[in-house]
């Protein structure tokens, strides 16, 4: 028995989209074709589709994936156990400082008016004054930065602790988006890369789209904002940036 494109992306949950591109780069051929030349997919097909998916959680690049699944002489579940440990133990350590620097790019001090109680409630073992320096030193004279210490100056603690809520809601979405197999570019993470751009403008200062783009370069470039996005999700960094700048290009 053989599937539709269409059928086995409401089976696996992913776009028809994705599937086309599995086919184009050779991770996924459909093992038929019909006579008007449709892709059909068979039982062998979807079992590697469901391998595949179960890299890409573990946040396996695309080439990874098909080496793994293409190497005759290698062990998938053996060498799946191996970097699952590494997964777990860079995670780890990782967990550790993903909150202080999560904070540190919803905050970035920016006027945070809390008591030393009310901050450790709020930011944990984040302290935002430890980034002061830093921020006024890079973007002090920026429009952005004086309107976001103009609203920020008044926020109270419930204040923050909404913001943070908000902002961590955001990414989990995008992750979300991304571990369903949706491209960067689909409107479905786009969507999300708005939504991100709209709190940001909302909460701090008016975000442009070049300078949302500007700030996924930054989650990209700086190893704190990388740290951050990777210990949600492997690879989210490179997928936000890529889906804040497909959004742009949208809006543009």
């Amino acid at each position: 028995m053989s599937y539709s494109v269409g059928q086995v992306a409401g089976f696996a949950g992913v776009t028809v989209r994705t599937l086309h591109h599995y086919d184009e780069i050779g991770l996924l051929v459909p093992g038929e074709r019909s006579r008007a030349g449709h892709r059909r997919y068979g039982d062998a097909d979807l079992d590697r589709l469901q391998q595949i998916m179960f890299y890409r959680e573990l946040g396996f690049p695309l080439d990874e994936v098909a080496a793994l699944l293409d190497d005759p002489d290698a062990d998938p579940r053996e060498h799946l156990r191996r970097q699952h440990a590494l997964l777990s133990a860079r995670i780890g350590k990782l967990q550790a400082m993903a909150a202080a620097v999560e904070h540190a790019m919803e905050a970035r001090k920016m006027g945070v008016n809390l008591t030393p109680e009310e901050k450790f409630e709020v930011f944990g073992d984040f302290d935002p004054d430890a980034y002061a320096d830093e921020v006024r030193e890079r973007w002090g004279g920026s429009d952005a930065y004086k309107e976001s210490q103009r609203r920020t100056a008044s926020y109270t603690k419930e204040d923050w602790k909404r913001l943070t809520e908000e902002f961590d809601a955001v990414h989990r979405k995008m992750a979300g988006v991304m571990a369903s197999g949706r491209p960067a570019d689909s409107a479905e993470a786009m969507d999300v890369a708005e939504e991100h751009r709209r709190f940001i403008s909302s909460g701090y200062y008016d975000c442009s789209y070049e300078m949302h783009t500007c700030l996924g370069e930054m989650y990209v470039a700086d190893e704190r904002f990388t740290a951050t996005y990777e210990a949600i999700r492997p690879g989210l960094a490179v997928y936000m940036r890529d889906a804040m700048l497909a959004n742009a290009v949208r809006h543009s």
